[in-house]
């Protein structure tokens, strides 16, 4: 939530704030609708403020979409993240607003879903918004715990913990959100394969769209507002990893192997994506590649391309395949 040359200010700002946050009574003024006698946080402590205030990073409520062959600003290297429903015209939602925004709440092919990206931990997952028969509306509360972004439903106030799906505090603590089948992929890839799909088109706010807030980011040795323990197995922090349920496989690994097919479940890696988390601008990152993930009939699975901090703060009894 902050460009990374403020990290280690906001850091030391943020450990000095830690003993006054270790009680949830610090946000009852800031959210007096939401029940924190219901929670799953062990340490209020892990709660920290990423800098803005709750929706201070706007969430997208009425996207506005175009037609693929009408969207001239994004360059193929971007990545957007893509949701095919079947049924409905497939849809991209390009990084460059999701960075900025984090959240889109959207409806496809009659599914309520939100589309999700939380930059601090590369976290790219697409959720169904009904919960219990009723349709949740998502929004960006600006706290993070072990750097993932703590989202909150406006319907009860509830938070929830983006990287895992599940209510963490309020009335919807232990629900757990159902994620869909989404993936991350360059614009030239999604275009290319569907030339007559839809495209989020730009939003309504005076944002440096295109732009990179998090220069070297995933270049960094240390995560943001992170003081939990590092990767096992010697894999760096902000290596990304794919996910599938509780268990990851590092990126590095997929692209030297190109296709791993392990436990059910098939990747296969390709080149053409840029890291939205490296240069200034987003589509001069490095190349990361895209990984698409199938079961052994070749349907999509829902997965997660993380950093390798993230999957063990989240999963740490999780299974890593390193391949040898």
């Amino acid at each position: 939530m902050r460009p990374a040359r403020w990290i280690s200010a906001a850091v030391a700002v943020a450990m000095t704030a830690t003993a006054a946050m270790a009680d949830p009574s610090f946000w009852r003024h800031e959210w007096p609708d939401t029940d924190f006698t219901q929670t799953s946080v062990d340490n209020w402590g892990d709660i920290l403020s990423g800098g803005p205030p709750k929706d201070g990073i706007p969430a997208v409520n009425d996207p506005t979409f175009i037609p693929v062959g009408d969207e001239d600003r994004i360059g193929d290297s971007e990545p957007v993240i893509t949701l095919e429903i079947d049924g409905a015209t497939p849809r991209a939602y390009p990084v460059r607003y999701l960075t900025w925004h984090e959240i889109v709440n959207d409806v496809v092919g009659g599914v309520p879903v939100a589309v999700t990206f939380c930059p601090l931990c590369n976290s790219g997952i697409t959720f169904d918004r009904r919960v219990n028969g009723d349709i949740l509306t998502f929004g960006v509360s600006g706290k993070l715990r072990n750097s993932d972004m703590v989202m909150y439903d406006r319907e009860t106030q509830s938070w929830w913990q983006q990287a895992i799906g599940t209510g963490i505090v309020g009335a919807n603590n232990g629900t757990e959100l159902v994620a869909l089948p989404s993936w991350m992929e360059s614009w030239g890839q999604f275009k290319e394969r569907n030339p007559n799909a839809e495209v989020m088109d730009q939003p309504n706010y005076r944002r440096a769209y295109g732009r990179n807030p998090y220069v070297g980011y995933d270049g960094s040795k240390k995560p943001f507002l992170y003081n939990g323990e590092m990767p096992p197995h010697g894999v760096p922090a902000l290596m990304r990893v794919v996910r599938v349920g509780d268990t990851a496989w590092t990126m590095e690994r997929i692209r030297a192997e190109g296709v791993i097919s392990e436990g059910g479940v098939v990747l296969s890696w390709s080149e053409g994506q840029s890291s939205a988390l490296d240069a200034p601008t987003i589509g001069g990152g490095k190349e990361v590649g895209t990984v698409r993930v199938r079961d052994q009939a070749g349907k999509d699975l829902p997965h997660d391309v993380m950093f390798a901090f993230a999957f063990h703060a989240f999963w740490p009894d999780g299974t890593w395949r390193l391949g040898g």
